[in-house]
């Protein structure tokens, strides 16, 4: 007995060692490499970026100006503090430093302008050495403004999953998709009663194509957690695909409640989308930050308030108009604006509207005809409008949709001196929408009464705006009215037209077959028909030229075995014969005639004599 106690013991001591060895020789998770960053004041990250070693990922966060004063020129990059990256072949307790150190890897991204209070989201990207164990690790991350001014130096704590194979990864890759809202992008800024107008840039952060994309904007009844007032039913935006980095804008057209507070407000949005086309229905949450100005929350109490804040006039867009009021794309325009005075007691002076158009490709959207885009008006009594007038250009080449220009206003009140302030109004941009038709195939171009003929011809879309249900309409009176359906023409591509015409009348013109082609505008209407023509010639059946008595249909059924001569050209021989019968029976008849005429003479003469 004392020997089996010992031989259990012995069995146990053995089986421990073997499992302290194993656990001594698998990589530790890099725990040791997690850091506190919620005390960032800078970068502030309200999630972990996860990653995959030896695959690319994106680390993603907020930068927050809190700082009293605006930053110009800002950029941000990964520190490359060499004693801060520290040997890439670090022992336990060492800094490991995460990435591939790259000839890129530090360069800078340039994020513009943050003024104080301000936030934007900016994502960099790095690829994730191989060799990493699993777990926590951390980078830093350097803010730069105007002259190299080093801003914050702070951490963002990352989480590193191992790859589990080429085959896997290569699977995990196809499936990866990610969005990110707001990159590089200002806090919207919106003061009541204004509309607040704002477009939210989402780029796909993955590397695949995201297919059926749907974001909706999360709704909230609480003023407190939604500050805008619910007109719409439904705020989805739609794309149908969205490529791997490609950035696509949410525009928003947002009216402040009356009761909001002044603030930050994160509106919720939630992604719905699939990886592919049958896909699985996936789903993701992303925050975006707005900032609204209105009452103060100390102003309803009995404290203390800023008296500047009730002094100041507030100078609003009573209306707009342009002329014309559809505005082509490429072409001058007037711009009516009425600005009012919205103050009930308060007078504004030396009043400055600057304007600021939208800019795409960073190329303004609208220019001024001539001459500077500030209009200077003396003064403003409380509840007055004032009308301003300018002569605009329309940027040509552009995508048809609504641009934003901002009314930027500098003004002083008896108590408030150089207020500022920015409202913004859209503007509808139009394309032309242009076709043309390729060469049109008519096989065959002569046909006979109750015979077809096949129709085939690419119509493309040469301009910029979709066309919609598109209809190929034909009409002669040779034959019978024909229509075609194409579907929508996105701009860029071919419809085609594949339709069979059948004869139902001989020619009696130049054989000209009227073609129509219409579409549909994005509103439904349709649109002043394309008109095209194509030659087809129709003649009458043989068999009615000879009164219906030959039919050639009769003489064509010959078997392919019988190769000899009279058996080869039996139908024209019979054709001709019967050409031929019927010309001799008009000479018979001539002949009869002219001897019937003979004899008559012949008998008066008989007579006289």
């Amino acid at each position: 007995m004392r020997k089996n106690f010992f031989a259990r013991g012995a069995a146990f001591l053995l089986a421990a060692a073997a499992a302290l060895t194993m656990t001594v020789a698998a990589p530790a998770p890099a725990w040791a490499d997690l850091v506190n960053n919620g005390d960032n004041h800078v970068v502030v990250t309200p999630n972990v970026p996860r990653g995959r070693t030896g695959r690319k990922m994106n680390v993603t966060f907020t930068l927050e100006n809190n700082d009293g004063e605006t930053w110009e020129d800002v950029e941000v990059g990964f520190s490359e503090d060499l004693s801060y990256i520290a040997r890439p072949d670090a022992v336990e307790g060492e800094y490991v430093f995460p990435f591939e150190v790259t000839s890129g890897l530090f360069d800078t991204k340039y994020v513009g302008t943050i003024r104080s209070g301000g936030k934007k989201s900016v994502s960099l990207s790095a690829k994730v050495r191989a060799d990493l164990p699993e777990g926590y690790y951390h980078v830093n991350v350097e803010v730069s403004s105007k002259d190299n001014r080093v801003v914050a130096v702070e951490a963002v704590n990352i989480w590193v999953s191992k790859s589990t194979g080429a085959d896997d990864e290569d699977k995990e890759k196809d499936r990866d998709v990610g969005f990110v809202l707001g990159e590089g992008q200002e806090t919207p800024y919106g003061v009541y009663p204004n509309v607040v107008n704002f477009a939210v840039n989402m780029r796909n952060s993955g590397y695949s194509e995201a297919v059926d994309v749907n974001v909706a904007m999360v709704l909230d009844k609480d003023s407190t957690v939604f500050p805008f007032d619910i007109n719409e039913g439904n705020y989805d935006r739609n794309f149908e695909r969205v490529g791997p980095d490609e950035v696509v804008q949410l525009p928003y057209s947002m009216a402040i409640r009356s009761d909001v507070y002044s603030g930050y407000y994160p509106i919720k949005f939630e992604i719905n989308y699939r990886e592919t086309a049958t896909g699985e229905l996936l789903k993701e949450e992303e925050t975006f930050w707005v900032r609204i100005k209105n009452k103060e929350k100390d102003e309803d109490s009995s404290g203390e308030f800023n008296e500047n804040d009730r002094t100041k006039a507030r100078i609003v867009v009573d209306s707009f108009q342009t002329v014309p009021e559809t505005i082509i794309a490429g072409e001058p325009f007037k711009l009516i604006l009425r600005m009012k005075n919205a103050s009930s007691s308060i007078a504004a002076s030396n009043i400055l509207f600057s304007l600021e158009s939208e800019k795409v490709d960073n190329s303004a959207i609208f220019t001024t005809a001539s001459g500077s885009s500030s209009v200077v008006v003396n003064s403003l009594a409380a509840g007055e409008v004032t009308e301003l007038n300018i002569d605009l250009l329309s940027r040509a080449g552009i995508d048809q949709r609504s641009y934003a220009l901002s009314i930027k206003e500098t003004y002083d009140s008896p108590e408030f001196k150089n207020a500022s302030e920015t409202v913004t109004i859209d503007i509808p941009i139009k394309q032309i929408a242009r076709l043309n038709t390729g060469t049109m195939e008519v096989m065959p171009d002569n046909i006979t009464v109750g015979s077809e003929s096949n129709i085939m011809f690419p119509i493309n879309n040469t301009g910029k705006v979709l066309l919609y249900n598109v209809m190929v309409k034909f009409e002669a009176d040779s034959i019978q009215p024909a229509d075609a359906y194409v579907g929508n023409i996105k701009p860029g591509e071919t419809g085609n037209v594949d339709v069979m015409l059948t004869a139902v009348a001989p020619t009696e013109d130049e054989g000209k077959i009227k073609v129509l082609i219409t579409y549909e505008d994005e509103n439904g209407e349709v649109q002043e028909a394309e008109e095209k023509e194509l030659s087809l010639f129709v003649t009458e059946a043989m068999g009615e030229e000879f009164g219906g008595d030959i039919n050639v249909g009769d003489f064509t059924d010959v078997p392919a075995e019988n190769t000899s001569p009279l058996v080869k050209y039996k139908v024209p021989i019979i054709i001709g014969i019967a050409v031929l019968a019927v010309l001799g029976g008009f000479g018979a008849v001539r002949i009869r005639k002219k001897k019937k005429a003979r004899r008559e003479e012949e008998e008066i003469d008989d007579e006289i004599s």
